[in-house]
């Protein structure tokens, strides 16, 4: 499953930079997750570090974006492929 940023973001500029896929940035009013590169950083770390970094606790698990560990996996795979072809 995909994380996403609630409302309750104060865009702090802090979960940005620590995302190892690039699936954080701004949106109209507060941060997004592109929930096509998340892999709550399956791959990376073993733990979310947009979530360990955010001060206000404001990034859960995106309820309708329910995706394995597999799936997350492969996801990453395939980000980590596409970006050595690049």
């Amino acid at each position: 499953m995909a994380l996403m940023i609630t409302d309750e973001c104060i865009n702090c500029d802090v979960c940005e930079p620590e995302c190892p896929n690039g699936a954080i940035y701004q949106g109209q009013e507060i941060y997004e997750i592109d929930s096509d590169l998340c892999t709550e950083c399956v791959g990376h770390f073993s733990k979310p570090q947009c979530q360990q970094v955010c001060p206000i606790d404001c990034i859960p698990f995106n309820p309708d974006k329910r995706e394995s560990h597999e799936e997350l996996y492969a996801k990453y795979m395939n980000l980590t492929a596409n970006k050595q072809s690049a």
